[in-house]
């Protein structure tokens, strides 16, 4: 008893410490000093340093917090621009915005221009309605609000929506804000009863109602009065905006006023004038600018104008006088330097004859006398001499695709290839599959290019039979994922001629640089598109370059450039004059923004962007439909694929529409953006119908060597069953067929794996082989790949 309760200390573990240590003790003083430590931690100013430090810290977060503060708030800030946003359509905007512009301006004078410069609130502001049912307009308001006030009306319910004060079309926008980047963000309250109780009452109902829809940080406020909008107007001036991340990289302006002036020298071009508050980063005129929704685009020159709304009230009478705001003085002038401006590079222009080759090499040569000697030997009628039979022409030496020793069927891997080659092909017929080479683009039951006319080639009866059929489509694909029927006419050789197979999706190796489609050994290359398009060795090192240089160019402060928060014109050359005149006209209803785009950012290349479609699109999203794609400040036409998003293999499976409640990748040929960056995906309707929202997400990546594997499963049915052995029908009609997709492995909806072994008599019936019992019940199937790419667009922009 005693025992084990005596204490038992633990050892010492000096055995894992070093031999200096161990003998620390029985050193001298001045030794032990040198065997000590350093004293960079715990020496003499390690705390005077650990303070100074912190102070440095300090003083640098708040000298950010003051520029950001003036740059935002400041008087030679540009107007904030508040958008005012009806949440359902009995709420009235144009009063609203009259009491505000009223209370901002000065009083007894006349409010003629939605910006407005108050030297009471030390504001200056811009005020925009967006109007209820207009999405675009709604959606490029958004894209340059500081603050997006929210409106509800507490007279005004609506029932079978997300809240009983926001509608259908309110709701679609918030979900399109929210994907976009919420600024920040208020609500107004109107139409809230005169009797003090019942107005609190209301007020806090409304607020309850909505709070769930908006950040935790939105304020809610009263609106009817004037004494309510000074309120909100004080605390807004106070308040520190916050605006998206990627909104804060780049440098863009919203035009006030859009001219355009005809060139002499070039017919059908002209001259853009856009005038207005630079904002965001300094611009540069050797930069390229992208025009919303009308293209990439040179400056010819920037003219720095004296701010027509100065807080000063001495000066802004000078300015307010004069309706038109055409004749601004000039402050600077700006001109592109020729050696340093950026050229418009949109498209790759490849040397045609950059891989031709006028004499071969010696090398070339002794293979092709080496393949000679080793070419099997024909078979030549009784008693012809060698002499003659070099006068017989064969289809061998006509092309070398039909030779035997390829012809024995479609090719998996050869690294993996596990099956016996067939010898019996005598009565193979090498004319079909010669002419298989011409029917590369005959896929159109697995195609997935739409097929839809326009809408003033197809009556009402014809355009909804096309509607109906992509319904049906599309419930097929989701029901029954990647199958398709044999042909009973076309030969499955001919007809899947673009295919191959895979002994694994995971592992099997596919080379990005070249298609990999396995025809008699032939490989073919890249589509054409792919010659136009520029692609990176290594995308990310790129984008940190490019976005260090501007980030240098802006704190340099460059005599090239215009520094952000500038009253500016910007002339923009050789634009269209179909372009001008619609941008002229479209500057009444929504804004015209222009954006200063990064180092490559005007070139074409593939991107990659994770979507999801919208929950109040119900229609089909076929893959190759046309879209309008809103990345950050741009706008462009695009004809996406779809595909997964596989995270543990670089091949990807195709998708031939774009389900709901699921993210999927969607790849198109598109300018190049850097990340991160919004996306928001429009459909147009047929004719001349409002777009609607089909697809939000955001920017993935930008790579050409992204693989979309296109999947194809070929069904048959057991008619015989002998435990691991089968006679498989309806897969195939004739046995060539068998013979050629020999080497691709089978397998069944209940798991068991197999191969081919032979035809079975003239009808495309086959015997099979499983790894293990097989139901009589089950199906046989069969995978082929081929490679997808995206649809070049027939116009890049929505405007042109």
């Amino acid at each position: 008893m005693g025992g084990s309760r005596t204490q038992v200390n633990k050892a010492h573990k000096t055995r894992f410490s070093s031999k200096a240590s161990r003998h620390l003790h029985k050193t001298s003083l001045q030794d032990k000093s040198r065997i000590a430590k350093s004293e960079r931690n715990v020496g003499k100013g390690a705390k005077a340093a650990r303070i100074q430090r912190n102070k440095m810290l300090r003083d640098q977060k708040r000298a950010a917090v003051l520029k950001e503060k003036r740059a935002s708030g400041g008087s030679t800030s540009s107007p904030r621009v508040i958008v005012l946003f009806g949440l359902s359509a009995a709420v009235d905007l144009n009063s609203l915005a009259r009491d505000i512009l009223a209370l901002l301006s000065s009083e007894g004078s006349g409010v003629s221009s939605s910006t407005v410069a108050s030297s009471e609130y030390k504001l200056r502001a811009t005020v925009l309605k967006a109007p209820h049912g207009d999405l675009q307009s709604c959606i490029e308001m958004a894209k340059v609000a500081d603050l997006i006030a929210f409106v509800a009306s507490a007279s005004y319910t609506c029932e079978g929506s997300i809240s009983d004060y926001i509608d259908s079309f309110g709701s679609q926008c918030l979900s399109v804000f929210r994907s976009i980047g919420l600024p920040s963000t208020v609500v107004l309250i109107r139409d809230l009863p005169g009797e003090m109780k019942k107005r609190h009452d209301m007020k806090k109902m409304c607020t309850s109602d909505l709070a769930s829809e908006f950040p935790e940080d939105c304020k809610f406020y009263p609106a009817d009065t004037k004494d309510e909008l000074h309120k909100f107007t004080w605390l807004f001036v106070e308040q520190r905006l916050s605006v998206p991340h990627w909104r804060s990289q780049r440098s863009y302006l919203m035009a006030q006023k859009v001219d355009a002036i005809a060139d002499s020298g070039n017919s059908g071009k002209c001259t853009l004038l856009l005038t207005g508050y630079l904002r965001g980063r300094s611009l540069s005129v050797n930069q390229l600018v992208h025009v919303s929704g009308a293209g990439d685009y040179q400056l010819s020159k920037i003219e720095i104008l004296k701010d027509p709304f100065p807080l000063n009230a001495r000066k802004k009478q000078d300015f307010m006088d004069s309706d038109d705001m055409s004749d601004l003085e000039v402050v600077r002038c700006l001109v592109p330097d020729p050696l340093k401006q950026e050229p418009l590079l949109v498209e790759n222009v490849p040397d045609p004859l950059a891989g031709e080759q006028t004499w071969p090499t010696e090398a070339e040569i002794a293979e092709a006398d080496r393949n000679q000697k080793q070419k099997r030997s024909r078979t030549l009628p009784r008693g012809t001499s060698e002499y003659q039979a070099a006068w017989i022409v064969d289809d061998t030496d006509e092309d070398d695709l039909d030779s035997d020793d390829e012809a024995d069927g479609m090719i998996l891997d050869e690294r993996e290839v596990d099956f016996p080659s067939h010898q019996d092909n005598n009565n193979f017929d090498l004319s079909d599959d010669r002419a298989s080479l011409n029917l590369r683009d005959s896929d159109e039951e697995t195609d997935v290019d739409t097929v839809m006319l326009g809408g003033e080639e197809l009556t009402r009866e014809q355009l909804e039979d096309e509607i109906k059929k992509l319904k049906n489509e599309h419930a097929d694909d989701e029901e029954f994922p990647d199958e398709v029927d044999t042909p009973l006419d076309v030969p499955a050789r001919k007809r899947f001629s673009k295919y191959r197979g895979l002994k694994s999706f995971r592992t099997s190796s596919w080379d990005p640089k070249v298609n990999n489609m396995l025809f008699f050994g032939y490989q073919e290359s890249l589509p054409p598109e792919y010659a136009r398009i520029f692609a990176f060795d290594n995308f990310a090192r790129t984008q940190k370059h490019v976005l260090s240089k501007a980030l240098e160019m802006e704190q340099e402060e460059s005599e090239n450039c215009i520094s952000a928060n500038s009253y500016a014109r910007l002339h923009i050359k050789e634009v269209p004059e179909g372009i001008a005149s619609k941008l002229c006209l479209l500057v009444k209803e929504r804004p015209v923004t222009v954006c200063g785009l990064l180092q490559h950012e005007s070139k074409m290349s593939v991107l990659h962007f994770s979507i999801k479609k919208h929950d109040s699109y119900a229609e089909p999203i076929k893959a190759k439909e046309e879209l309008v794609f809103h990345v950050g400040f741009r706008q462009f036409v695009a004809r996406p694929i779809y595909s997964t998003d596989t995270m543990n293999s670089n091949k990807h499976k195709m998708e031939r529409f774009l389900h709901a409640g699921r993210f999927s990748i969607a790849s198109i040929y598109a300018p190049i953006s850097f990340p991160p960056l919004p996306v928001i995906a429009l459909k147009y309707a047929e004719g001349d119908g409002a777009p609607a929202v089909a697809a939000v997400g955001s920017l993935r990546s930008i790579d050409s060597d992204r693989i979309i594997l296109k999947k194809i499963i070929l069904t048959g049915y057991p008619q015989r069953v002998s435990k691991m052995k089968a006679s498989v029908r309806y897969m195939f009609h004739n046995p060539e067929d068998v013979r050629w997709f020999k080497p691709v492995e089978v397998f069944t909806k209940c798991g068991r794996r197999g191969r081919i072994k032979e035809p079975v008599g003239t009808h495309g019936f086959m015997k099979c082989i499983f790894n293990g019992v097989l139901q009589q019940r089950d199906t046989v199937c069969m995978s082929l790949y081929k490679r997808a790419y995206p649809k070049w667009p027939d116009h890049h922009f929505p405007i042109s």
